[in-house]
């Protein structure tokens, strides 16, 4: 094992380390605060109706009771909604950091694994080289090679039996270095293989781990993706409500009832118009998609940090590209989307299971710029996305992961076998 590798090593499981206590005191507190500050009412929220609002009107003492009930409910919603975004954010670091142990632990196991083999692999050799060099032994003279020397009648002189001599003890002493040889080797590997099974058994934990902090950080963002909705929807009706209210010279509400109606209509219909933009510029960027059914998720833009070790000293689990603010970004290839929200240092995050092991992820997302949800089916091609610069990035930048049964693996390769350049 080389200094650099033991050094990295060291790196890895320090960062372990910390992860661990990380990880350990976020979910204490967690667990303290859990059941008080995101209890659920145990009642559904009761909205005004536009008749309780036309009703209102009537009556001074009435109408200012209906709006500071709907000051109130905008309010609350805006109260709620940030709740739920922080516990979302809260879960998708807690992910964020289940992952990152696992993805250490794996680091560290295949390497290893790569190097017990390799230790195996010398172990054999050595042990082949001095089983050859011991039946040359043999066969010059069996086990006592000096006395056959020693009882050679030869014509050679004592100068040649004191060469032959000293060849033999070269032979032999080469012999023990073999061996002490193999045998380092062979407990090395014996050594290493059984920290690589450690290493092994501790990932599939931190992998068990990971998937249920997935499950709760999807959980954490849907509810607040649902609350948002709710906001949404049920604000733009109770800003009209207040309005109405609060217009003196309005006899009726059915003027601010029938703006909520078209307001709705023109979002729908701009939700249309961006999806045929979205389609347009997909057709625009000239992406192609390989006879394997792959595609470039950020077509036009290079590489600016390849995966693997760094000149700092970290492991990038993936490959940069250097796309620009708000550029759009597509789904490598077809597959149901199984994160889709904030997780930690990654910032907003897509993945997007492709079936037998495979999986692809794409991070930075700029705040909202996340275009489906999960257990969507994206086609390969399709705009999921816009570039940012959240979570830990110093730029606008897309960072693109390949999974294979959950481990990281060079996209650039990876996708080059599938006929995509990068």
């Amino acid at each position: 094992m080389t200094r650099t590798t033991e050094s990295r090593i060291a790196a890895i499981m320090s960062l372990r380390h910390s992860a661990l206590y990380l990880a350990g005191a976020i979910l204490a507190i967690a667990a303290l605060v859990a059941g008080v500050s995101f209890a659920q009412p145990a009642f559904a929220t009761e909205y005004p109706s536009w008749s309780d609002v036309q009703n209102a009107k009537a009556n001074e003492a009435a109408k200012n009771a209906q709006v500071q009930k709907i000051q109130g409910l905008i309010s609350g919603l805006q109260a709620e909604v940030e709740a739920t975004q922080a516990e979302a954010e809260k879960k998708g670091a807690e992910y964020q950091i289940a992952q990152q142990k696992f993805d250490e632990a794996d680091v560290l196991s295949q390497q290893l694994t790569t190097q017990a083999a390799a230790s195996s692999e010398k172990a054999a050799m050595a042990s082949a080289q001095a089983g050859r060099l011991a039946a040359q032994l043999y066969r010059s003279g069996g086990s006592d090679l000096s006395m056959n020397l020693l009882m050679e009648k030869t014509s050679e002189g004592s100068d040649k039996l004191l060469q032959k001599l000293g060849n033999m003890s070269k032979m032999a002493e080469r012999s023990n270095a073999i061996y002490e040889s193999a045998q380092t080797a062979k407990n090395e590997a014996e050594s290493l293989s059984k920290q690589a099974e450690v290493a092994k058994k501790a990932r599939e934990e931190l992998r068990v781990a990971a998937e249920t902090a997935m499950a709760e950080a999807i959980a954490a963002n849907d509810a607040a993706n649902a609350k948002l909705a709710e906001s949404e929807a049920q604000s733009a009706t109770l800003q009209a409500q207040l309005a109405a209210l609060q217009d003196a010279t309005a006899q009726t509400v059915a003027g601010y009832q029938a703006g909520v109606e078209e307001r709705k209509r023109q979002e729908e219909e701009a939700r249309r118009q961006a999806a045929a933009a979205a389609a347009a510029a997909m057709a625009a960027q000239g992406i192609t998609i390989s006879d394997a059914g792959w595609t470039h998720p950020a077509p036009g833009y290079g590489v600016s940090s390849d995966y693997g070790w760094r000149s700092m000293g970290d492991y990038h689990l993936g490959t940069d590209v250097g796309s620009r603010c708000g550029s759009p970004l597509y789904a490598a290839s077809s597959g149901t989307v199984t994160y889709a929200g904030w997780q930690g240092s990654y910032g907003n995050l897509i993945r997007i299971n492709h079936g037998g092991g495979v999986s692809s992820g794409y991070a930075h997302i700029t705040n909202g710029g996340i275009q489906v949800s999960v257990g969507q089916w994206v086609s390969v091609g399709q705009l999921i996305a816009y570039t940012g610069t959240t979570g830990n990035s110093t730029g606008c930048h897309l960072h693109f992961e390949i999974r294979l049964n959950g481990s990281t693996t060079n996209p650039r390769s990876f996708m080059a076998d599938r006929g995509v350049g990068m």
